[in-house]
């Protein structure tokens, strides 16, 4: 047989970002998967110390995240010893091994224990699919096609799986029986199957060929993916670009990048641009989108007052509302720019929980559709604005040498702040009610002034060009944000030029920033 089912150049390429993509449509059915079952009779039946008790209902949902953190350190410890095919392979495989736990749960035999291990063992395989598939779709993609097929992956696909998983709940919610939750449960296994056979038949990442001195299979790879012959100046050309960018990465070499590298400062400020990008997961987290998507219906059923079917029905027309506006930013992401959809998004979170607060106090029926009016508007500004900017801006915001480095620290925060949200949100929501949305609207209008005066504008932007903006701010004693303003558009040779204007060629060469903290 053909290798990659004698698929080349786009056709491969669509292929690759099929299998990429079901990744991320399966990390947003966990998401919404357990907002049907955690509540419902027959899942309570089987688990008796969910009934009624929100402390247990949050920890079954929230240890999931738990098993995600370890699987996203996996990746990092030994992600690029193995590569990123078969960590993916491997983490859905390890899926399927927790699927089968939980959905072998019977009352007589330890049920909680065993649906507890299976929740952390499926978490430890989508860490390491979503630690592993973005860096695999980014190195077998065009540059031009980066962007929008991250934000592809971290907005539309999350936000279609969410929908598919609240809409399968509901449908499989009439039988009555205990298929009420291990159906859905199960269903994940269909995922991981198109994952597995998938990513068998997909390259190998071209650069971590490269990285490995597996000279012959990289050009195999390059020659597909551009579908031209392997001999071709193309295909040189390509191998020589992605050794320049690993050399200067640090990944290859006697300079080679160091953990010590994520704290230093100077003209490359590189603790700055981790913190920065931390942050965007951190506030993505804290800003109660997973107290929505995993609580809706609880929320709509404990706060407004509706019937479980009713809090079901609600739930999925909520999740068609966040997956069209998650569309919405692959149109504008470029020409609206980050700083403004950070901020909008945030206002729009802040008014939303703000709504939803005002609107529960007089505990009436009539106030309380305002309530769920305020929810529809918060997943609706939250899918168009802060579903994939945290995926996106760590990946820009951070040079090249820490890039690897930085965005697993990104990822493990958004892990460990996830877990706390899905933890505490269904206690909160039974201990002080509406005071739930009252301190989310809260959290959110703290997020403004940090964004205003700290996210400088990374739109339109090479990634070069993002350097040159810290260094110019570090020179001049300027704030960075009014550093991205100021800086021009650069081409190459201005590049360059300013380069040595502020003294980063050396410094970068030298693989170190200076160790003055500003």
């Amino acid at each position: 047989m053909a290798p990659y089912l004698g698929l080349r150049g786009k056709k491969l390429g669509y292929f690759v970002s099929f299998i990429c993509t079901t990744g991320f449509v399966l990390f947003g059915y966990d998401q919404g998967v357990m907002s049907g079952i955690i509540t419902s009779d027959e899942f309570n039946h089987e688990i008796p110390q969910t009934k009624d008790n929100s402390t247990m209902q949050g920890f079954v949902t929230a240890i999931y995240e738990i098993g995600c953190l370890a699987g996203a350190i996996l990746v990092l410890l030994i992600g690029e010893k193995i590569g990123r095919r078969l960590s993916t392979i491997i983490g859905a495989c390890i899926m399927i091994l927790g699927v089968i736990i939980q959905i072998t749960v019977y009352r007589a035999h330890s049920p909680m224990t065993q649906f507890v291990i299976g929740r952390v063992v499926m978490g430890i395989g989508n860490g390491m699919n979503t630690s592993s598939i973005p860096t695999y779709q980014a190195e077998c993609s065009k540059t031009k096609n980066r962007g929008l097929l991250i934000c592809i992956e971290g907005s539309g696909s999350i936000a279609f799986g969410t929908l598919i998983s609240y809409w399968l709940n509901y449908g499989i919610s009439f039988t009555n029986t205990d298929m009420v939750w291990r159906f859905p449960i199960a269903f994940q296994i269909v995922f991981c199957a198109i994952i597995i056979f998938g990513m068998l038949l997909c390259p190998e990442s071209p650069r971590w060929l490269l990285a490995r001195d597996r000279d012959e299979e990289a050009t195999q790879v390059i020659a597909a993916l551009n579908d031209v012959a392997q001999d071709s100046h193309l295909v040189k050309l390509e191998k020589k670009v992605i050794l320049d960018s690993m050399l200067a990465a640090g990944e290859i070499g006697e300079n080679s990048s160091k953990y010590r590298d994520l704290v230093t400062n100077g003209k490359t400020q590189h603790l700055r641009r981790v913190i920065l990008g931390a942050t965007s997961q951190v506030m993505q987290q804290i800003g109660g989108c997973n107290a929505v998507i995993y609580y809706f219906p609880i929320l709509m059923k404990e706060s407004i007052g509706m019937g479980r079917q009713m809090s079901l029905i609600m739930g999925g027309v909520n999740m068609i509302v966040y997956a069209i506006f998650a569309t919405f930013s692959w149109f504008v992401i470029e020409t609206t720019g980050r700083r403004k959809l950070f901020l909008w998004g945030t206002v729009g979170q802040m008014l939303s929980m703000l709504l939803t607060f005002a609107c529960l106090i007089p505990g009436t029926a009539a106030a309380g559709k305002g309530a769920a009016a305020g929810l529809f508007f918060y997943i609706a500004s939250f899918g168009a604005t802060w579903l994939p900017l945290p995926w996106l801006y760590p990946a820009e915001i951070n040079p090249l040498r820490t890039r690897g480095k930085a965005n697993a620290i990104s990822t493990i925060n958004n892990w460990l702040f996830n877990f706390f949200v899905v933890m505490i949100t269904p206690i909160m929501v039974h201990r002080i009610g509406w005071g739930t949305y009252l301190f989310f609207a809260c959290v959110n209008a703290c997020f403004i002034p940090f964004i205003y005066l700290f996210y400088p504008e990374t739109a339109g932007r090479s990634l070069e060009e993002i350097d040159m903006v810290f260094a110019k701010g570090f020179a001049e004693g300027i704030s960075y944000v009014r550093a991205a303003k100021e800086l021009p558009l650069l081409d190459r040779e201005m590049v360059g030029e300013y380069m040595l204007r502020y003294g980063l060629v050396g410094e970068e060469e030298n693989g170190r920033g200076e160790e003055k903290v500003e």
